[in-house]
């Protein structure tokens, strides 16, 4: 893989998280997704790469994580065979802090490849199948950790990282998910389950593929049961969904979910990574500021337990309650 000038020479990738075994959907591999394989799109990223060795050496690390404002991609890659060199001249020339990667269809032969220079890797890959994997690449300025919400829960299909923030600011939770559309109930729940975890942090960013579209986000309804279940999720943690455009053939799969309005801005939709017919999602994260202590008293609603809320109000005989009160 060419490398880009002043970059350190003779650095191998970094070392890569642990891989568990997991199950996503299956498909085809394409040809020239092979490691290993010629370039399916040729002369086109030949070009490409000569053309990046002339631009001014810019360290990768150098990026807008010195300010109040994170710059992040996100990509449903569908294979990331022969896709490495177009993702790190993208970041190469956006300087991205933070970067979403979903169906990687990586293994143990693509570990020499994967590293980028100033970026930290948290990975995941599908065992014993091809295909599915979630990756986070982190500019190596900034302090961060993995997290693991619901260590008995299947893991591959999602990521949970904590950005430190700097003086001044809040920490950041980032996630990655892929949903397969064929998931079912039981790993619903277990999505669920980290999702309900994960939002009573004080800043959350939530991207993904959550394979639901029959969702209608401006009038907040669905018409599959999964669907529906899924809204619920959203709503019950005060979630908000902030991609306004359909990212693949007209269905809006590709998601940022936020639970503080205005955490995040400047969401637009880029051009597709290689031959992928998801389009890109870019944002920026505005950082969460650090809370600063109250005297007064507020109900906290992320800790209620709905499902008593709703059970309670079941039981009440609505008809009786309300006869003769005009309602």
């Amino acid at each position: 893989m060419p490398r880009l000038e002043g970059q350190g020479a003779g650095e191998g990738p970094r070392p890569t998280a642990q891989r568990r075994a997991g199950c996503t959907t299956a498909r085809s591999k394409p040809r020239g997704d092979e490691p290993g394989a010629p370039d399916a799109t040729g002369t086109n990223e030949v070009t490409l790469g000569r053309y990046i060795k002339r631009i001014p050496a810019t360290p990768a690390n150098k990026s807008a994580s010195s300010g109040a404002q994170l710059k992040c991609l996100y990509a449903n890659a569908q294979s990331m065979g022969n896709k490495q060199e177009e993702l790190e001249t993208c970041v190469f020339l956006q300087r991205y802090d933070v970067i979403g990667i979903i169906e990687m269809w990586w293994d143990s032969s693509y570990d020499w490849s994967v590293g980028m220079e100033g970026y930290r890797l948290f990975r995941k890959d599908r065992q014993g199948r091809q295909g599915g994997g979630v990756t986070l690449y982190v500019n190596d300025q900034l302090e961060c950790m993995e997290l693991h919400l619901g260590m008995d829960e299947e893991p591959t299909k999602r990521l949970w990282i904590r950005i430190k923030g700097r003086a001044g600011a809040g920490d950041i939770i980032a996630g990655l998910f892929y949903r397969p559309p064929d998931q079912g109930d039981r790993a619903d729940e277990a999505l669920y389950r980290q999702i309900e975890a994960a939002s009573r942090s004080q800043a959350l960013v939530l991207m993904g593929d959550f394979n639901h579209p029959d969702i209608c986000w401006r009038d907040n309804a669905a018409e599959r049961k999964q669907s529906r279940k899924f809204l619920e999720c959203v709503n019950d943690n005060f979630l908000l969904q902030v991609t306004e455009e359909p990212t693949r053939r007209g269905a809006m799969l590709d998601l940022v979910l936020i639970n503080e309005e205005g955490l995040v801005g400047d969401v637009k939709l880029k051009g597709s990574l290689g031959c992928s017919d998801h389009k890109m999602v870019e944002f920026r994260i505005l950082r969460a500021a650090r809370r600063v202590c109250s005297k007064l008293t507020t109900l906290d609603f992320r800790r209620a337990d709905f499902d008593l809320f709703r059970d309670l109000l079941g039981r009440i005989p609505w008809d009786k309650a309300l006869k003769g009160r005009g309602a």
